[in-house]
């Protein structure tokens, strides 16, 4: 054993073993603690075995050179701890300063590798991925030797603590910025885009391919907990955001205001949210590109063209339509119904630009403000209808059938598409569509009703008692309402169905003018029967004709059951329960329809009518069908 005096350059270790300082530099095989060429040998001739093992041995340059930055980190750090860790060893003075010297100017060459490796991550052209692992693995190791360092009483060497991860995230940020300012993948559009839309179209297509890379290569060079994906798709989605607040305060034509919010709201989501990205990002933790204070401006001025856009477009068709009628041209003509594209075209234009101001601004609330002023265009349809009626043309007719088709569409738009209008705007033109329909019903329905006039008259005499008033009523009723073809079927049907209500409200009228005294029993009975008989021709007369009003039927069955009733408490009941389903039935009508029942008397009638005004005050509001207040009696 040599003496522990026999030379200054050995020190005992705590395991009592000795170790030359000058070795500290000296090469090993992997897991290697040597960094430079070991010293040649006094003794040149060497066994094969030997010049094998040399052959194994890399210094810290050969490996810094092969770009195994891990192993470099490992031989670094080995000797790192024997200089002042826990396994420090004592050298001389001069011998401390000497490899402390090497050890920082080694550091300092294994952070420059790491980095210029981290610089071209995004680079696999340039770079094995390989090479990134080591140099990511290099900078784990080195981040929990600095981590060790905080927990020691010892005085740490001047390069701890190194902060390798704050580097390594700087490098990626710098990463990031220089591509998306200098991106390799220009936009490729096929029709010609503004300045600001290639800027942009080219930064969203880095970002896109980048991503990609990094989900699909990068990613593999990083421990999970470093979630090097989110990490990265952090640092773009703040760049392209840096970048896009620029361009936004610049101030925007109305192309590129519209381009910087499609980008916002739908085509940079779209892209995170490619089945290829969307389960390494969290997409929800970044919020938009874009704050709200950039954001409301530009969506002010998206709105404000959208809505502009929409106005004219509605104008211009019914300024069409308006000149087609002007010029006594008749409408479309489709399977003998009278049409028109008014509303089919309006509501396509109101459907496609409040879809895409949806996803343009990423609201459907706001994409509904484009449709404000569609009321006051509801409006500028309704005068038209208006003005078409009041001239009465001979296209007029034509023209009102084929509006009706409109009413109907528009109305179905409203009620079922609630996305595309707000509640207001939706009332207000249901209530619109409402008048227009019953304009269009009076206007095609009162020549009808001025043929039937002359029947009219004769129901509720004593003809009428004889049928064959109402048989003659029927035959013109049939021949009349041929003239109401020429609408849609739904149309047609509804009109059928206000004609159906307005020939039993009219018939009821007649029947309590009281023109008719029932002076007994026969006679109320007589009248009864022909009541009920009327009801039911009436009934299969307007079915026939497409009619879903069935229930007028009840009430005259009803009627003509007061008018057979002898017995005041029967009267009674069938006046309440007439009350009960109708409660728009008044003390009027109860007080016509009894006097044509000339043998009640004054006090039998008036218990009768406070039968009703009790049942009507009790009435709850389940039963809300009118009838009887279309229905004026004196």
């Amino acid at each position: 054993m040599r003496d522990r005096s026999e030379s200054a350059e050995t020190i005992s270790t705590a395991t009592g073993k000795w170790f030359k300082f000058p070795k500290l530099w000296k090469g090993h095989r992997a897991p290697a603690t040597a960094l430079n060429n070991p010293p040649s040998t006094t003794d040149e001739r060497r066994s094969p075995k030997k010049e094998e093992k040399q052959e194994e041995i890399l210094s810290f340059e050969q490996r810094l050179e092969g770009k195994q930055f891990f192993e470099c980190s490992q031989l670094l750090i080995e000797v790192e701890e024997r200089l002042f860790g826990e396994k420090k060893q004592d050298p001389t003075p001069k011998e401390h300063e000497e490899h402390t010297a090497k050890l920082a100017e080694n550091y300092r060459q294994l952070e420059a590798g790491v980095l210029k490796t981290l610089e071209l991550s995004l680079s696999p052209e340039e770079l094995k991925m390989e090479v990134l692992l080591s140099a990511v693995k290099a900078m784990v190791l080195e981040a929990e030797q600095d981590k060790r360092w905080t927990q020691r009483t010892e005085a740490s060497p001047v390069w701890r603590p190194g902060g390798w991860r704050i580097l390594h995230d700087e490098a990626l940020r710098n990463i990031v910025e220089w591509r998306m300012d200098s991106p390799s993948t220009p936009a490729n559009s096929p029709v010609k885009l503004s300045s600001v839309q290639e800027d942009i179209a080219s930064m969203a297509r880095q970002l896109k391919v980048d991503l990609l890379l990094v989900v699909n290569a990068v990613k593999d060079c990083y421990p999970p907990e470093m979630d090097i994906c989110n990490f990265y798709a952090r640092l773009y989605h703040q760049t392209f955001s840096a970048r896009l607040r620029k361009i936004a305060d610049f101030g925007l034509d109305d192309r590129d205001c519209t381009s910087v919010l499609q980008w916002v709201n739908d085509y940079y989501p779209g892209i995170l949210q490619k089945p290829e990205l969307a389960p390494h990002i969290s997409v929800a933790e970044m919020g938009k590109l874009l704050p709200e204070e950039v954001l409301e401006p530009l969506e002010e001025q998206y709105l404000n063209k959208q809505q502009d856009e929409l106005t004219s477009f509605i104008r211009r068709v019914l300024e069409e339509a308006k000149e087609k009628w002007s010029k006594g041209e008749e409408p479309t003509s489709e399977d003998g119904c009278f049409v028109s594209t008014v509303a089919y075209d309006i509501i396509q234009c109101i459907h496609g630009m409040v879809t895409t101001t949806g996803k343009v601004v990423g609201d459907r609330h706001k994409a509904q403000g484009i449709t404000a002023n569609v009321k006051d265009l509801m409006c500028s349809f309704k005068n038209f209808q208006n003005e078409i009626i009041k001239q009465n043309k001979v296209n007029s007719r034509s023209f009102v059938k084929a509006k009706l088709l409109c009413v109907e569409q528009f109305s179905e738009v409203l009620q079922k598409q609630n996305m595309l209008f707000t509640d207001d705007v939706r009332q207000e033109c249901l209530i619109i569509l409402g008048d227009m329909r019953r304009a269009a019903h009076e206007y095609l329905l009162k020549p009808v009703h001025e043929a039937l006039k002359p029947q009219y008259r004769k129901i509720g005499t004593l003809d009428w008692l004889n049928r064959r008033v109402f048989e003659n009523l029927l035959v013109d009723l049939q021949q009349e309402l041929q003239v109401l073809q020429g609408s849609s079927a739904t149309s047609h049907q509804k009109l059928i169905d206000q004609m159906h209500q307005e020939v039993t409200a009219e018939y009821v009228r007649r029947l309590l003018k009281g023109e008719l005294k029932l002076k007994d029993k026969a006679l109320q009975l007589k009248a009864c029967e022909v009541v009920t008989d009327d009801a039911e021709s009436l009934t299969r007369l307007f079915v026939a004709m497409g009619s879903k009003e069935d229930w007028l039927k009840e009430i005259l069955t009803k009627i003509a059951d007061v008018l057979k009733l002898q017995d005041i408490p029967a009267i009674q009941m069938q006046v309440a329960s007439l009350g009960t389903e109708f409660p728009d039935l008044s003390v009027r009508h109860v007080s016509a329809l009894l006097k044509l029942k000339t043998s009640l008397s004054r006090s039998e009638r008036r218990k009768v009518k406070d039968t009703l005004t009790v049942t009507l005050s009790e009435s709850s509001s389940e039963h809300t069908r009118t009838f009887f207040s279309s229905v004026l009696v004196k």
